[in-house]
């Protein structure tokens, strides 16, 4: 039996050798569908990899808090969140106090979304900046923010409301191009600040949104620059192994301070990595289910083509299926020569994918410096599903050729 397939699959080669353009046409759906199925695979797992990059990045036992919700919002805030009070200073010795799991506070302020910040010197200048007003314990709650060069801000700084400046990875060489950013001065909205220190970008970005474009000064220098501001949030790291119970801690502090009732919905929001992390896993899966659909309408129109052509291929080899059988071909011979023909056919076409998706991946890996590539199980699968193609629509022009009357199929011209 091994031999018999081994020859069928050696004519299955022959006969896509000599029809070459009409096996690519068939193949073009499989390849198609194919295709998309492994390329979002490639991409949703290199995202999944940068994800979880980027959050080991914020700390893995840290949590978020803010006034707003955190997650999609379809660009549009709600009215509701819009009129929430916003976060203060004794929240965040409330739950300093209050929660035993928490090791350590961190509050940061922002100006509203809308106003940009200009930062500039003499020899470059960098907007739409991320500004912030930082306390001085913000390098180590935050992971992503080592220092490169310099000093953090301290306590002194702080407590005196010092005009002193941390820079970003990407904004220091800007504004001091091939020099030394340490102990000059930048102007940040018209005020002078001494840079301190630059922040170290954090690892695992690619693409045009690889840039650290950090600006960071005291906390209480923010303040008494801009008094109107007050999107303040916090990050809090709690105790190895006590995330849960810290987050627990702080939604029953600040529930009590914000004045929400037991059944109530939150006027603030807490979320931690893992939260982060099962939001994008969501996402992901109505992503895979639309590749699904779209990829099997195109593994459809293959199939479809493909039992086309193998009914073509057995009127084609009329006579020579009657000369099979005269000779003592059964029927299951016959069935299995043109099965395999289609099989081969259609994976032929789920191979091609695979090389395609692959240099398609690897051209972006070298582009946007990432690391994402096609999965071991989505190449399989891609294959797998190339070949079942072949079998669920090769099995009609099969039966047919195997159902042939040997004495008319030897007449037939």
């Amino acid at each position: 039996m091994a031999q018999a397939h081994g020859e069928n699959l050696k004519q299955a080669m022959d006969t896509l050798r000599a029809h070459k353009m009409r096996s690519g046409l068939t193949v073009f759906g499989v390849v198609l569908g194919v295709s998309v199925i492994m390329l979002v695979a490639a991409l949703i797992t290199g995202f999944d990899q940068q994800i979880q990059e980027n959050i080991k990045q914020f700390g893995a036992d840290t949590a978020f808090i803010s006034k707003w919700d955190q997650g999609f919002h379809g660009g549009n805030t709600p009215l509701e969140e819009r009129q929430r009070k916003p976060l203060t200073l004794a929240d965040a010795a409330a739950i300093t106090e209050g929660c035993p799991a928490l090791k350590s506070v961190t509050t940061f302020m922002q100006t509203g979304w809308m106003q940009t910040h200009t930062v500039r010197t003499k020899l470059g200048e960098v907007s739409a900046v991320d500004f912030r007003g930082v306390q001085p314990n913000f390098g180590q709650v935050y992971a992503n923010a080592a220092t490169l060069a310099g000093r953090f801000i301290s306590e002194g700084d702080d407590l005196h409301r010092e005009k002193v400046v941390m820079l970003g990875e990407n904004v220091a060489p800007v504004l001091f191009a091939g020099g030394e950013a340490v102990g000059k001065y930048v102007m940040i909205d018209g005020t002078d600040f001494l840079v301190i220190g630059v922040v170290q970008k954090p690892k695992g970005g690619f693409g045009m949104g690889d840039e650290d474009r950090r600006v960071l000064i005291p906390f209480s220098t923010f303040r008494k620059i801009y008094p109107s501001a007050d999107e303040l949030s916090m990050r809090v790291q709690a105790y190895p192994n006590m995330l849960d119970q810290a987050v627990d801690q702080v939604t029953e502090v600040l529930r009590r301070r914000r004045n929400v009732a037991y059944n109530g919905k939150l006027n603030f929001s807490v979320r931690t990595a893992a939260q982060e992390v099962e939001e994008f896993h969501n996402i992901m899966m109505m992503v895979y289910v639309a590749t699904i659909v779209l990829s099997g309408i195109g593994l459809l129109i293959g199939g479809v083509g493909v039992m086309n052509i193998m009914l073509v291929s057995v009127t084609e080899r009329t006579r020579e299926i009657g000369v099979r059988k005269a000779i003592g071909a059964r029927s299951s011979d016959i069935t299995w020569q043109f099965l395999l023909e289609a099989m081969t056919l259609t994976g032929a076409g789920g191979v091609i994918a695979l090389l395609l998706v692959n240099g398609l991946v690897l051209l972006i890996r070298m582009t946007l410096q990432w690391k994402g590539s096609v999965p071991a199980w989505a190449a399989a699968a891609g294959i797998i599903v190339s070949v079942s193609v072949g079998l669920v629509f090769g099995v009609w022009p099969a039966m047919k050729a195997a159902k042939l009357d040997p004495v008319e199929a030897l007449r037939y011209e």
